[in-house]
């Protein structure tokens, strides 16, 4: 029987699988953005998504979802393409596997796809209420490029907006 690492295990010894989410995913994948966008809960009012919602943004760009060994979704983040420049969002990863490089594999695998498609940059929105991210994103490096209104302001409890932040693709 294959069990999943504990918490003190690392998933190196795994290679995770990277591949586009198939629809009937898309409950699923919802769920796990829902557990892992909890910590937005000191502003964000009701759950990040629906799997009618993914559903959806999966007609106009693609979910990439990483799953383990045995299968299993253990995050994903949603990718969209517009002329040279690509977007990614919603980076979530199950918080049982926080910390252990999975984010960045995913994060890896959008700006491979994206220059793969000729793209010159990667951007990115993230909320400024959210202080740990930036300097994530910049040690990716990712570089503040402007700012933009909150795009769910009614379902804010405080007053946010979003970093643009963006990469440039050599």
């Amino acid at each position: 029987m294959n069990s999943l690492p504990s918490q003190h295990e690392s998933l190196a010894d795994e290679t995770p699988r990277i591949r586009p989410m198939v629809p009937e995913e898309a409950r699923a994948v919802a769920g796990l953005m829902n557990e892992a966008f909890i910590v937005e809960a000191f502003f964000k009012i009701g759950d990040r998504t629906t799997a009618h919602e993914v559903f959806q943004m999966s007609g106009g760009g693609e979910f990439l979802v990483l799953e383990d060994s045995s299968g299993t979704i253990a995050g994903c983040v949603y990718l969209t393409f517009h002329g040279d420049r690509a977007y990614f969002g919603m980076l979530s990863i199950a918080p049982s596997r926080q910390g252990r490089g999975l984010g960045r594999r995913l994060i890896d695998a959008v700006e491979a796809r994206a220059r793969k498609r000729g793209c010159l940059a990667v951007d990115i929105h993230i909320v400024n209420l959210r202080e740990e991210l930036p300097d994530f994103y910049r040690r990716l490096g990712y570089v503040d490029s402007g700012t933009l209104p909150f795009s769910d302001a009614d379902r804010a409890s405080r007053p946010c907006h979003f970093i643009v932040m963006t990469k440039t693709l050599a």
